[in-house]
């Protein structure tokens, strides 16, 4: 490699990700390329907020009682009757396809208080299995056993109507909130649906779906996704072709993302990666091996990745994967919607949603779904994989290569739980840029939580 080459390679290292794109083959809609910084409130996050129980109560009640989450995929519920519970942080809720339209509601009996629903499946009517109170899927009580000894239930019939939550739906996703008094689903995510409209989200199907139980808060599940400069520690096998501290960061409200360049090395990188040692990286060749698909020494790893990944989106698109542009084709757009989902963005299929396990302020169950286009009749939807404590992400083999990627990432997520719970420091610290999206979700939590909460916990 020569003097300038390596002045070039050590150049893209440290060219942030909007304007690395400029070089690319076919270009980026410039909306997407937009540059929104975040400016952060504190850098600093308090360690109580991953090891506090109270502070968990805190989100059960100004928190998951009252922000939009991702629920559900329509799919999931396909006919009238069709339901799937959504359990979070303790409580349980029934989404349920009616004739009206999709509803959701709490999961008890309001006798004596059983929950109405133990498992996914279709019914016609909802019953209780311990006294038979039946209620219609509209919700409204249908049965009483006994009804001349319950006079207030007969009093007013129309009182004992099933709780609702608040139901809308974006890009095939079925999303709840139970708070009654909610914004609208669309005045929630802003601007975020004019970002997806070119990935056709509502036309694709659900093809990997895995749980996996973690011994750690959920938001520290969620943190390793919310930056790239772990990526040199953490992931050494991408550190020649995906880039860190060069990634994109936006901030759009209750909705932001981060964009990890790919087909250039981390900024740290200790040796100098020809556009050929880049481009083998990425597609895991061996030495010796050939190169899988065409590539010119004229041209660059990004541009050769991104026209491979034009023709395999053909099968699925037709002339349509013409309009792509380079960065949708090879970059990784983590997109995530406050506070506890990923849909990623291009031409990806990852989704990530991290929530509580049950009521346990210091497990989550961390779950990775691959969203996939198709063409003529919708696919199956998949089954969901759970994976304990102990399992092996590879334990799921619908993941494919995600999975050892993934087996990285959770390898530090218990280790941070055990460190904050014996860490005397009362708080930590987040860098200016690139942990913007952590900042972000905190400042977020600060209003929806601490500033509830009486000043019990800031």
């Amino acid at each position: 490699m020569t003097t300038s080459e390596r002045t070039e390679d050590r150049a893209k290292r440290t060219t942030l990700w909007y304007d690395l794109v400029l070089d690319d083959e076919r270009p980026l809609p410039e909306y997407l390329r937009e540059r929104v910084p975040y400016h952060a409130e504190s850098q600093h996050v308090p360690v109580h907020r991953y090891t506090s129980r109270e502070w968990h109560l805190l989100e059960r009640e100004h928190l998951w009682r009252k922000v939009w989450q991702m629920a559900c995929r329509e799919e999931h519920i396909p006919e009238v009757g069709s339901y799937v519970l959504y359990d979070i942080a303790g409580d349980s809720y029934i989404i349920v396809r009616t004739r009206d339209g999709i509803k959701a509601y709490v999961n008890a009996c309001l006798h004596r208080g059983r929950a109405l629903k133990d498992y996914d499946g279709r019914c016609s009517e909802f019953r209780c299995s311990f006294h038979g109170f039946t209620w219609r899927l509209d919700g409204a009580l249908r049965h009483t056993p006994a009804p001349a000894e319950f006079p207030e239930i007969e009093a007013d019939r129309d009182a004992w109507h099933l709780p609702e939550a608040n139901v809308g739906v974006w890009g095939g996703f079925v999303f709840i909130n139970p708070d009654p008094d909610a914004e609208p689903l669309e005045d929630f995510l802003g601007t975020m649906p004019e970002h997806f409209a070119r990935w056709d989200f509502e036309h694709r199907y659900l093809q990997a779906h895995v749980a996996k139980r973690i011994r750690c808060n959920w938001k520290i599940a969620q943190e390793a996704f919310d930056e790239g400069l772990h990526l040199g520690a953490t992931h050494p096998q991408s550190a020649p072709y995906v880039g860190d501290a060069n990634a994109a960061v936006d901030v759009y409200g209750n909705y932001a993302r981060q964009i990890s360049p790919s087909g250039t090395p981390i900024e740290d990188l200790p040796v100098d990666a020809t556009e050929t040692d880049i481009l083998k990286r990425m597609l895991d060749v061996r030495e010796g091996e050939d190169l899988p698909i065409p590539f010119s020494q004229r041209s660059t790893a990004r541009n050769a990745m991104a026209r491979a990944g034009r023709e395999r989106w053909r099968q699925v698109l037709g002339d349509e994967a013409e309009d792509i542009s380079d960065a949708e084709l090879v970059d990784h757009w983590n997109y995530i919607v406050f506070p506890n989902f990923h849909p990623w963005g291009g031409y990806n299929r990852i989704i990530y949603r991290f929530r509580p396990n049950g009521d346990r302020h210091d497990e989550s169950i961390f779950e990775v779904m691959f969203l996939t286009p198709y063409r003529g009749e919708r696919p199956p939807t998949a089954e969901v994989t759970h994976l304990d404590f102990e399992d092996s992400w590879t334990k799921a083999p619908e993941l494919q290569t995600l999975g050892l990627v993934m087996e990285q990432d959770t390898f530090n997520m218990e280790a941070v739980q055990r460190g904050l719970e014996t860490t005397r420091r009362p708080y930590v610290i987040a860098s200016t840029a690139q942990e913007g999206i952590l900042t972000w979700r905190h400042d977020l939590l600060s209003r929806w939580v601490a500033d509830q909460s009486g000043g019990m916990l800031s």
